[in-house]
């Protein structure tokens, strides 16, 4: 089986992600150990809260370098909610230089009229890039669960994977370049869609996996 290391920072709800990975098939591995991360088969970032607090948990447990790492190294790495903002240059929550992985900003949604800020609830998503791992057998507009008050605004439009409108905004949800995908969105929280988002990561994971237990 494939060990999935799930990155501990005391900013995610672990629990539900590692629930989610063991139906997909996987193994979770709980950590913030650089090695067991390195180790891996892949990794995941999840997160909730605050840009700043999170940045500055990741750079206090010294694991800025480790995530750079292992996503230039080709693993599968999957960013949930935070984790997606956190890769990005900065953010207009806070002051902290986020990873800086995808050039752009995390940005606040804009008031207007009868919008409900967060978002909170249920919404479709309009895939970008349909073609792409994470999207395979979700149906064209999936429903999924967001929690959110920011979201990322990409430099490059081309790494936008899938998009979700909230009022009149239209915004990303998610990005995917090469190994790196990351989602807005709680997959652990979506129902059978979100299941079988994460079960399409772990299948990225599984040739690997089996390659090198040849």
């Amino acid at each position: 089986m494939s060990t999935i290391a799930v990155i501990d920072y005391d900013m995610g709800n672990l629990h539900s992600v590692c629930k989610g990975l063991e139906k997909a098939g996987a193994v979770p591995k709980i950590t913030d150990s650089p090695t067991e991360i390195e180790k891996a088969d892949a990794v995941i970032l999840p997160g909730v809260g605050s840009f700043d607090p999170a940045v500055q948990h990741l750079r206090s447990r010294h694991l800025e370098t480790p995530i750079k790492q292992v996503i230039a190294s080709g693993k599968p790495f999957l960013g949930i909610c935070l984790g997606l903002q956190i890769l990005f240059e900065s953010s207009e929550e806070g002051k902290e230089p986020g990873l800086g992985i995808f050039p752009g900003k995390v940005r606040r949604f804009k008031s207007e009229p009868g919008l409900t800020i967060p978002q909170m609830g249920w919404n479709q998503l309009e895939l970008t890039q349909p073609q792409h791992l994470l999207w395979s057998e979700i149906g064209s507009q999936p429903w999924v669960y967001f929690v959110h008050s920011y979201y990322v605004d990409p430099i490059e439009s081309q790494v936008k994977a899938a998009t979700v409108t909230h009022g009149h905004q239209t915004v990303t949800a998610a990005v995917g370049q090469n190994n790196l995908m990351a989602v807005q969105f709680h997959p652990e929280k979506s129902s059978t869609i979100g299941l079988k988002i994460l079960s399409n990561f772990v299948s990225k994971v599984i040739p690997q996996h089996l390659a090198f237990a040849v």
